[in-house]
């Protein structure tokens, strides 16, 4: 397995030679200085790469784009999408004309990952994401005050919501909007509750049937063009798999993955096995997804959490948490020799630790939540052991 470490570009604190020094080779990065729609030229691209190539002792390459984002309008089917798919393929084919060939993105309709607390204490003082349950249902009740919300939140998280609602001061309620506003690190569009309110109206006529289709007419434009290209193509799985704010949400469980594979039947369309999101949900079996879909599987994020009964969820220890990373990691291998032994070229599968603990030296320098050098180091080191471990025991490759 490759490998790789996730870099927000040159306002990214941990520095490349972190990365070498993790001991990861390939780098998942993105140009989230370009608005989305908008075509990636081709000296953008090797702008970002020549960056990466500067101190050729580091041995880095662009591995793997995280992500190529769709413009909101797809998601939603809404006007002439002529030239947005146009702008997309054209980026595809400027990206597979530099060497980079796998994209990793999402259809979370508004949002992306999304978490309550970015600084969760944890024993000794370092700190994780965390999702509470009750934070969100005060925001979506009491702050949003969406209509019908009080329906998706049981009767004691509702209880609890009221409570933190009625004791929380100015600061708590516009740091709780922060935090749900944080999503994915470079994001290109953040809300107050006026614009959010607006933002989701756009999808009151969107059901799950209705996105599944525009997902599926994404794909149908793009995947022929991969194929042409020798691109692989990864969905990133809902974060948390579940509906949230009443928008609905494709991408959460088995029957899910199963319909977006089938819907244009081809390896250029695939799955970023994200360990994370599926693992926050209690329905999701994880090593029988991975099994499932191993074929599939272009791009891996390695990371675990612990859920709680009430649908609230913590980042875990990477080897901790509700997910058997051995298991996941054993699939992901036996996955790699099937591969290899069919002659398939590009037969690793990338990885990356994801969403590690601010820890020791790492605390209070300011990097993006969830993406500190040190607990991410120590996430790598440990699934690099498993990898070794594995790897030797049944004579697998690395």
């Amino acid at each position: 397995m490759e490998q790789s470490w996730r870099w927000f570009g040159l306002g990214d604190v941990v520095p490349l030679s972190a990365i070498r020094q993790a001991g990861a080779s390939g780098v998942v990065t993105s140009l989230h200085q370009i608005p989305y729609g908008v075509v990636w030229s081709v000296a953008e691209i090797e702008e970002r790469k020549a960056l990466l190539a500067a101190d050729p002792s580091l041995g880095l390459r662009w591995n793997v784009v995280e992500s190529l984002p769709i413009h909101e309008r797809i998601k939603i089917g809404e006007g002439d999408l002529t030239e947005l798919f146009d702008n997309y393929r054209q980026s595809m084919r400027n990206l597979a004309a530099c060497g980079v060939k796998t994209i990793c993105y999402n259809f979370m309709p508004v949002l992306d990952w999304t978490r309550t607390e970015l600084y969760h204490r944890l024993p000794g003082g370092g700190s994780a994401l965390r999702f509470n349950a009750h934070e969100f249902a005060a925001f979506d009740c009491f702050m949003l005050q969406r209509k019908g919300a009080e329906g998706d939140h049981s009767a004691e998280v509702l209880r609890r919501a009221k409570d933190w609602f009625i004791d929380a001061s100015e600061d708590d309620k516009s740091k709780l909007l922060n935090n749900i506003m944080a999503g994915l690190p470079g994001a290109f569009d953040r809300y107050d509750i006026p614009a959010l309110r607006k933002h989701l109206a756009r999808y009151n006529d969107i059901s799950v049937e209705g996105l599944r289709e525009n997902l599926a007419r994404f794909l149908r434009e793009v995947i022929p063009t991969a194929e042409e290209h020798g691109m692989r193509l990864a969905i990133h799985p809902d974060d948390p798999p579940k509906s949230l704010m009443g928008l609905p949400r494709i991408v959460s469980k088995a029957e899910d993955l199963e319909f977006i594979t089938k819907a244009v039947d081809s390896v250029a369309n695939g799955v970023t096995f994200c360990t994370g999101s599926l693992g926050a949900g209690p329905h999701n079996d994880l090593p029988a997804i991975a099994r499932k879909f191993a074929s599939r599987i272009h791009f891996a994020h390695l990371r675990n959490v612990a859920k709680d009964p009430d649908g609230s969820f913590m980042e875990a220890d990477h080897l901790g948490g509700d997910t058997d990373m051995v298991e996941i990691v054993d699939i992901l291998l036996a996955e790699q020799k099937r591969r290899k032994d069919a002659g398939e070229a590009s037969w690793r599968i990338p990885f990356r630790p994801d969403h590690g603990h601010e820890l020791l030296d790492d605390i209070g320098k300011g990097s993006f939540p969830g993406y500190s050098a040190i607990g991410r180091l120590k996430g790598l080191a440990e699934i690099r052991g498993v990898m070794t471990a594995l790897a030797k025991v049944k004579s697998l490759p690395l």
